[in-house]
């Protein structure tokens, strides 16, 4: 094999460490494209792989697949490596904040668990009489950057801290 031959869905699937069933779903939303040979199997080329590890990378940091589709298309043809970091430049912001939240989340549970106080008066997550339910829905007790539903990082709303609603 070649460094310039084509990789089937499998060797695709084994160098990326996605399932063949992720690849061939992120074909079918767009992400990755493929050509097909007469037999109508799937031959991706091997820049697939640098798409697979931004998506991988997109997905961890909290990127939803539409946005990943977003930047994955603000990518020109003849794309380069300042491309690419350039779209990672644009997450830093999101990573500070999701990095702030999990500290805070931390922080939180350090003085929580097993803390022995033994006081709801004390306890920054006690919520006598639901005075949380007046925030609306979810965990509004979570730093703000972890609140959200969907799996993607929340937007600054709320204090973040213990014992303080989202607004």
């Amino acid at each position: 094999m070649h460094t310039t031959d084509p990789l089937t869905v499998g060797e695709i699937a084994r160098r990326s460490g996605f399932a063949e069933s992720a690849v061939r779903y992120y074909e079918g939303l767009g992400l990755l494209s493929a050509a097909r040979t007469a037999g109508g199997q799937r031959r991706f080329e091997r820049s697939t792989l640098r798409r697979l590890a931004f998506i991988r990378a997109a997905r961890n940091v909290g990127l939803s697949l539409d946005e990943v589709a977003e930047a994955l298309a603000s990518l020109p043809a003849g794309r380069t490596r300042a491309d690419w970091a350039r779209l990672s430049r644009g997450w830093r912001q999101r990573l500070d904040d999701q990095i702030a939240a999990l500290a805070a989340l931390r922080d939180g549970l350090d003085s929580c668990i097993g803390c022995g106080c033994l006081s709801l008066q004390r306890c920054a997550i006690s919520n006598p009489g639901d005075a949380a339910g007046a925030a609306g829905p979810g965990a509004a007790y979570l730093p703000a950057g972890l609140r959200r539903g969907d799996g993607r990082l929340a937007g600054p709303s709320g204090s973040g801290r213990p014992g303080s609603p989202a607004r």
